[in-house]
């Protein structure tokens, strides 16, 4: 322990000993926030609490800030206005307490708080961020939220935005008749997506379970089950790398839709994504980084085809199996671990267009190798009736007209078990279950995988998933 904690412990210890244990104290009825404290309250009666942040102390009055969870407000202590003046002058930045008196505005303009009575709720024992440095370090931030509240409150803005984007994503799915659903983190295998998954144990039962990577599975069993319209707002877990778009950790999205196909899922998507930038930002212009972004109107859309041919000049339309292999080897780009028409178009678009699109912008027709439970064209049975959502250079979502076909969805999942052979473990497990509810009859589906951190990440303006989760996943610094 640090000399500054321990002169903190022996004060904690010489209030106890007097009869004035801080942490005895149970509860403390406020009026008001700080925000609400305003020139409209002048010579009201307040009762607010909070933390001290700032203290001035000058002979028999003293000036204070107090910060909670809305912002800061002053407060002036009077000796002669409250009987625990000298008791108070000892109090410490990053204590807890609570503070009655009257509204008014000083010299210099400032409306404060005239103190009656002041309150110490709970001593802080650990000393706070520097006030004029404050807590820069991000890996401090992110490992100590606690400390980066306190010392960066606008780092709680970034978190109240989070929480506005999920509720108008509720709102507007319960308005378009959808229902919520709840279905498990643990499962007994790990499909909905191609992912490593992570492992456990359950002891009962004496076998392995995995952290659900996706919900997918699980939701179109209970579209077999009768439901129409379902969604899930939870956790997924995938054991993959951490960078600014990816946390082990993180929140998806996931809708159906039945009767529906992919084109009224895309529909569906704009009009959630410009509700809930409306509700967070009150406009559909936004600006990101150094970016001006505009998610008004109908959003660009193109083949993957089309995008591949506009960046490189390459036509996979025209192109047969070994004709764009030679072109990719062309271009220099990592080989897929399977060589298909298929796989090397995907990879060329991943090398070379997805960073490009900064605008909104809906890729249409992915190869059928990497859509594993999306229906094939109708027009080319290489490509799976698949969009996905690029905004920032960044994928956000995808859209699906899904398999309903068992025997198509088995053969899928075949293809995908040979691949995990080979030794791709992020290739889908056979799941046996999901293919005998697919048996029972599945209508029509469109689906819908949204992920939201990437999505506040954009409407917060931050520049890491990190900052937008309140506790990313960190490495243990022992």
């Amino acid at each position: 322990m640090d000399e500054q904690s321990q002169i903190r412990h022996d004060k904690l210890a010489k209030l106890q000993a007097a009869g004035q244990d801080p942490f005895s104290q149970t509860r403390f009825d406020k009026t008001h926030h700080s925000v609400q404290v305003t020139e409209d309250l002048i010579g009201s009666s307040v009762t607010l609490a909070g933390r001290i942040t700032q203290q001035r102390v000058m002979g028999k009055a003293s000036f204070c800030h107090i910060l909670d969870e809305f912002g800061k407000v002053q407060v002036y202590v009077a000796g002669e206005a409250v009987s625990n003046y000298d008791a108070f002058c000892d109090w410490d930045l990053g204590d807890i307490v609570g503070v009655r008196g009257s509204v008014f505005k000083t010299k210099t303009g400032e409306v404060s708080v005239r103190a009656s009575e002041v309150v110490l709720l709970a001593k802080s024992l650990s000393v706070p961020p520097d006030k004029h440095y404050g807590l820069k370090d991000a890996e401090t931030r992110y490992r100590e939220r606690h400390l980066d509240m306190i010392a960066n409150p606008e780092v709680r803005d970034i978190f109240k935005t989070r929480s506005r984007v999920i509720s108008a994503i509720r709102e507007f799915l319960d308005g378009r008749g959808f229902l919520e659903v709840e279905t498990p983190v643990l499962q007994t295998l790990a499909g909905g997506a191609a992912a490593r998954p992570f492992k456990t144990h359950h002891n009962t039962f004496n076998m392995p379970m995995y952290l659900r990577i996706a919900v997918e599975l699980f939701h179109k069993r209970l579209l077999v089950g009768g439901f129409e319209r379902i969604y899930e707002i939870g956790r997924c877990f995938r054991n993959e790398g951490v960078s600014h778009k990816h946390n082990p950790e993180f929140t998806m999205l996931e809708y159906y839709q039945t009767y529906a196909d992919r084109e009224i899922m895309v529909e569906v998507l704009r009009e959630l994504i410009q509700h809930a930038t409306m509700r967070a930002r009150g406009t559909l212009q936004i600006e990101y980084q150094d970016k001006q972004l505009d998610l008004s109107g109908t959003w660009k859309r193109m083949t993957m085809i089309e995008a591949v041919y506009a960046a490189t000049g390459l036509d996979f339309g025209k192109l047969n199996e070994k004709q764009a292999l030679e072109a990719v080897k062309k271009l220099k780009l990592p080989l897929p671990r399977t060589i298909s028409w298929g796989t090397l178009l995907y990879k060329v678009f991943e090398e070379k267009v997805e960073h490009t699109l900064i605008q909104p912008t809906i890729i249409v027709g992915y190869p059928v190798e990497v859509s594993p439970l999306v229906k094939k064209c109708a027009h080319d049975p290489r490509l799976a009736d698949m969009s996905e959502l690029f905004i920032n250079g960044w994928e956000l979502a995808n859209t699906y007209t899904e398999i309903n076909d068992p025997v198509d969805q088995r053969a899928r999942f075949m293809a995908q078990v040979a691949e995990k052979a080979k030794g791709d473990d992020e290739a889908m497990p056979l799941d046996e279950e999901f293919l005998s509810a697919l048996e029972t009859g599945m209508p029509p589906t469109g689906g819908q995988g949204l992920g939201v951190d990437r999505l506040v990440i954009l409407l917060t303006n931050t520049h890491s998933i990190r900052e937008t989760l309140l506790f990313p996943t960190m490495k243990p610094r022992n």
